[in-house]
């Protein structure tokens, strides 16, 4: 286990770029910091304190550049719009996975910026080089109020994002990250306790920010963390607008796993193929916004997104709709759905607010030759609008670099297969039609696992259906399904060994580089087995790059 994350953190050139520069820029600031407040003559009755103010010293200004850094990952609009010019220079598509990072850092030198400063107070008692009790810097000068404030929202926050947390009770995600708002505030108020100065007593101003920079000897870092933060509030805004531009909720399917189509019509809505949105329902919560892949191709005349009733927000949903998990959908086999008629029914569909549309790395896959896309359960949702997409264009011929798709969706158990199985239905007949017969032989491959342990029954009811049928019993789709966990190392090495035999691209040679763009939706554990096989089967006539979706 050691090895592995030694290799993953210094042997893989991106991540140790990342690493020493993102480390080593909070380590210079950190020295930076200790070593300028130590040096300071202004400050020598403070420095009698001696390493405790140097340590908060120095881990006081990290924290403000994390401060200032952490929002940067979350202006969505502005990374979207730069996503696809700027890939190659920056992971785009990992901004929660940096915000992660710096939220990581800004916990450690938290702890370490309180326990040095807790040290502080304790000292100047002691030494009453001011005139004050460790209480009274605490509860009663605004640096003791706003840092204990902070650590509070920390904690809230933290302990909330947890993944499990988020999947069971996102709304208490939602709500406490939200509480960013007043930690921000507090961050850039938080040098008004005026405790880096050079006289005994603070020298208060009434205007902003509220003390004398002649005697506070602070660095004055809220004058360039601040923007972040304006440039943040400034796209929520934005956001705002734009979510209220008229939208329509114009049908609801409901397919047999339970699963809801929700298809909605918003003309202002531009979106490319694999991206996702956010969206309220104001009956519900007007102020929770939750995140859904887009399942619509931009072809088609609505945008539909595909929701598993797993969580409060969804069930209250199916609920408000009548279609709950207490709810008896009736006469409905494996591939069908139902679709709600407002007209007929007491049951008036509720209104809608959607905001984005936002970036993923599916939204590059015309740019490679050959295309995995790998879905476990729910996680197949990006790839329904990519398949999609692929659909109209291949009909139009117009699939840019793209020569081969490989289709691969993981399900636990059968009946999760219901609510996807139209789609692939359709795009499995796409190329079968005569019109596209010599474009889509052997262009895309559909692998359907189910990793279920199925009884003997089952077994022999699928050995019954399954001889000489045209479709598989389980899916209904010509391609038949397998069972068990896949081996992805064997799978990409096979893929490999045909690519370089020029046998799976039609007059391609093993002279030739094939790049081969991996992209999967799912849990952490299977993303790490697939990157895993990627990375083993790159070599110089084949390239594999992988890239997980994140919300």
């Amino acid at each position: 286990m050691g090895e592995s994350w030694f290799r993953r953190e210094f042997m893989v050139p991106r991540r140790l770029a990342f690493n020493v520069l993102f480390y080593g820029a909070h380590l210079s600031l950190f020295i930076y910091g200790w070593y300028s407040q130590a040096t300071n003559q202004r400050l020598a009755g403070l420095n009698s304190l001696k390493y405790s103010v140097w340590t908060s010293r120095g881990a006081g200004l990290v924290l403000a550049f994390d401060g200032g850094l952490i929002l940067l990952p979350m202006l969505r609009n502005i990374i979207r719009i730069i996503r696809p010019k700027l890939t190659w220079a920056f992971p785009a598509d990992e901004n929660i996975w940096f915000h992660r990072q710096v939220a990581y850092s800004l916990a450690f030198w938290a702890m370490v910026h309180t326990t040095a400063h807790y040290v502080n107070f304790i000292n100047v008692e002691r030494t009453q080089i001011r005139k004050q009790t460790a209480l009274q810097i605490h509860y009663t000068q605004p640096g003791g109020i706003t840092g204990h404030f902070m650590l509070l929202i920390m904690v809230l926050m933290y302990s909330t994002a947890h993944q499990k947390i988020r999947q069971q009770c996102f709304e208490a995600f939602w709500y406490t990250h939200h509480l960013a708002f007043f930690f921000m505030l507090g961050l850039y108020t938080h040098a008004t306790g005026c405790f880096v100065r050079d006289t005994v007593d603070p020298d208060y101003i009434p205007t902003f920010p509220f003390y004398s920079t002649e005697h506070c000897l602070g660095y004055l870092s809220w004058r360039f963390i601040i923007w972040p933060g304006i440039i943040y509030f400034g796209e929520r805004v934005w956001r705002e607008i734009r979510a209220r531009r008229a939208t329509r909720l114009s049908k609801v399917l409901v397919h047999p796993s339970g699963a809801m189509e929700l298809r909605i019509i918003k003309p202002s809505f531009k979106y490319t193929a694999g991206q996702w949105l956010f969206i309220q329902i104001p009956e519900l919560s007007r102020f929770q916004w939750h995140p859904f892949t887009i399942t619509s191709a931009p072809e088609d005349p609505y945008v539909s997104i595909h929701i598993r009733q797993v969580g409060d927000f969804t069930r209250g949903l199916g609920d408000r709709l009548g279609v709950g998990p207490s709810d008896k959908m009736s006469g409905m086999s494996r591939g069908d759905y139902v679709e709600l008629d407002p007209a007929g029914s007491s049951i008036a569909l509720p209104s809608v607010r959607i905001d984005g549309p936002y970036g993923a790395p599916a939204e590059d896959v015309f740019g490679a030759e050959v295309a995995i896309l790998i879905g476990a359960g729910i996680g197949v949702t990006p790839f329904a609008s990519i398949l999609k997409h692929i659909w109209y264009r291949q009909k139009k011929g117009k699939l840019g670099s793209l020569r081969r798709v490989e289709f691969f969706w993981v399900c636990r158990d059968a009946p999760s297969f219901g609510w996807f199985q139209s789609l692939l239905q359709e795009v499995e007949a796409a190329q079968a039609d005569r019109e596209l017969h010599v474009l889509a032989a052997n262009f895309l491959r559909i692998n359907v696992y189910l990793t279920q342990k199925i009884s003997e029954d089952m077994l022999w009811n699928i050995a019954v259906n399954d001889a000489g049928a045209e479709y598989d019993p389980l899916t209904l789709l010509r391609s038949r399904t397998m069972f068990g966990r896949p081996d992805w190392m064997t799978i990409f090495g096979q893929m490999k060994q045909a690519i370089e035999g020029g046998q799976y691209l039609p007059g391609s040679t093993s002279q030739l580089k094939t790049k081969v763009a991996t992209y999967f939706c799912g849990p952490g554990a299977l993303a790490k087995a697939i990157k895993d096989a990627t990375v083993s089967h790159t070599n110089s006539n084949v390239e594999f790059t992988f890239a997980k979706e994140h919300f």
